[in-house]
């Protein structure tokens, strides 16, 4: 479905604006608060752009957040929701999203692109809609820019994010065109289109790992993402800048 202006996408959904907390001398967006972090906003206008759509399909890392995204996105459209994972036991992201309706699809041999063929051939055999890895979609960049514009805050002068597929940073990208943007590459080799203008650092570690004590931000984050941002945000971050908090 091709759209032409953003603003013709009608969605009844209507979910509370970011909250920003200045934390340790940063402006921190809590989007920890939100159920189902950041890329639920995004979701939920992806999903309500395609209202003759009846399901929604990603396939998701172990540790993956957007599973517990769509799933909420899905629940408050009315849409069905699956998501194929790797087989194994379940994160608590995963339970999480089979506890909001998801129907949750484990793949042996759970590498990224097992779980993807799995997701392509469900959406063939069933008529699904695929959602691309990271939620990379004009659509998706398109609801990030719009709710960083609805902060209540002057453009920041630089930005920080945590990075895989560049989603949410290229949207604050197109929200804040003069601002310094930086990300830390988590898992996924963010390529330079994915990066768009941002300069990037990269964590130690891995994506599966859980981010030690001693470096964890002193507000809730997700131990395998943005956590593992906040040593760079204090060591190189510039007193007042913003970072984007995407779930718990």
């Amino acid at each position: 479905m091709q759209i032409d202006n953003y603003d013709d996408i009608e969605c009844d959904v209507e979910l509370p604006k970011p909250v920003i907390e200045e934390v340790d001398g940063f402006k921190i967006v809590r989007d920890d608060l939100l159920d189902g972090g950041t890329k639920r906003r995004a979701f939920t206008m992806y999903v309500a752009s395609r209202p003759d759509e009846k399901e929604f399909v990603y396939a998701s890392p172990r540790q993956g957040y957007a599973q517990l995204s769509l799933a909420y996105a899905c629940r408050d459209l009315g849409k069905k929701c699956t998501v194929t994972v790797p087989k194994g036991q379940k994160t608590w992201l995963t339970i999480a999203a089979e506890e909001v309706g998801a129907n949750i699809i484990q793949v042996p041999m759970g590498f990224l692109s097992n779980i993807q063929h799995k997701a392509r051939v469900y959406c063939e055999e069933n008529g699904a809609d695929l959602l691309p890895f990271g939620g990379d979609h004009p659509i998706i960049i398109e609801a990030m820019r719009r709710a960083a514009l609805s902060l209540d805050i002057d453009e920041p002068e630089e930005v920080w994010t945590v990075m895989s597929s560049g989603v949410l940073s290229r949207g604050l990208q197109n929200a804040w065109p003069l601002a310094k943007v930086f990300g830390v590459q988590i898992g996924h080799n963010t390529t330079e289109e994915e990066m768009g203008r941002a300069e990037t650092f990269r964590s130690n570690y891995k994506f599966n790992q859980n981010c030690k004590k001693k470096d964890r931000p002193p507000f809730p984050s997700s131990l395998t993402y943005d956590s593992k941002a906040w040593t760079f945000l204090q060591e190189h971050g510039k007193e007042g800048a913003l970072f984007w908090n995407v779930g718990k």
